[in-house]
């Protein structure tokens, strides 16, 4: 197979200083991306920060003959946001690739969870995603070319205790993927998700001990791959945990339909509304998922109606 290679591509990766992002950085960089490796160098909670993880990717891709810029920027601002763009704009003239992997942590439950606490999380994951992805764009689409890389979790489609403010932001991820997969399509612009699984220092005081070899060079090839030219897919959402590789989507049973409903029809029927075995319907969100789910529902009714 021919080497998939990123030669006069430029990406941006957040959160690139550690762990997943510093994987998916250098990967690129080897297959002669030119890439901004942006990183503010805070703590797990988003606290504090420090200039020496993006410098020290930077000098690890120069050392091995990639090009490289350091950008410490926050993406929990509309400015900072900007900035990183700016920085790949600035130093090559281009953005061709956004890659969102900047996250931090902070554990509350619903009940107990300060607002400080939530706004911490949901401005780095949830609104980065939105800011970087506004600042992104406008380039993208007059370039008519783009690769875009939103970092969900399995919090994102599941939920998980004492993270509201970490499951709700990568949900939401989800539903802008969705959007810009569809604003993108008539510019040559590719957007999906990554759904990762990896030992990284976001782990810290879990238990670990069980867990199957879980390096972010496990994660890192789906993301170039939908980083890449060659990426067929958008609107997307790719799992990639512990070696397994896979996609997950939204699913509806095909239901039940009734020309008028009670309260007491509802339940007595909630069975078979619930029931995958009597049917399931995917949509995928591009190029036409949400006039496609209301075309099918409609369909049935004016049917059922004799319409």
């Amino acid at each position: 197979m021919t080497e998939l290679r990123f030669d006069g591509r430029v990406a941006v990766v957040t959160g690139a200083g550690r762990g997943l992002g510093r994987s998916y950085a250098l990967l690129l960089a080897s297959r002669g991306c030119k890439v901004v490796v942006n990183d503010n160098g805070s703590g797990t909670r988003g606290d504090g920060s420090d200039l020496t993880p993006a410098a020290d990717v930077v000098a690890e891709i120069e050392a091995a003959g990639g090009e490289a810029v350091a950008c410490t920027g926050s993406v929990a601002t509309p400015e900072g946001a900007a900035g990183i763009v700016q920085s790949a704009l600035d130093s090559w003239g281009r953005i061709d690739i956004l890659i969102h992997n900047a996250g931090n942590v902070r554990y509350g439950t619903i009940a107990e969870l300060s607002l400080e606490d939530f706004e911490a999380v949901t401005d780095v994951h949830l609104k980065g995603g939105f800011y970087l992805a506004r600042a992104a764009f406008p380039p993208m689409a007059a370039a008519g070319y783009g690769r875009v890389v939103l970092t969900s979790s399995v919090s994102g489609l599941y939920g998980s205790r004492n993270t509201v403010n970490y499951g709700l932001s990568k949900a939401g991820l989800i539903g802008l993927n969705n959007v810009l997969a569809l604003e993108g399509g008539d510019h040559g612009i590719r957007s999906n998700t990554i759904i990762p699984a990896a030992v990284t220092r976001m782990a810290d005081g879990l238990d670990t001990s069980a867990y199957p070899p879980m390096d972010p060079d496990l994660v890192a090839p789906m993301v170039a791959w939908l980083a890449h030219e060659d990426c067929t897919v958008t609107g997307e959402h790719l799992i990639a945990v512990a070696g397994r590789m896979a996609r997950a989507f939204m699913t509806e049973t095909v239901g039940v339909f009734r020309p008028e409903w009670t309260i007491e029809d509802v339940a007595a029927n909630i069975d078979a509304i619930r029931d995958a075995a009597r049917g399931q319907w995917t949509f995928a969100p591009h190029p036409s998922g949400m006039s496609d789910h209301l075309g099918r529902s409609f369909g049935w009714a004016k049917e059922e109606r004799g319409l």
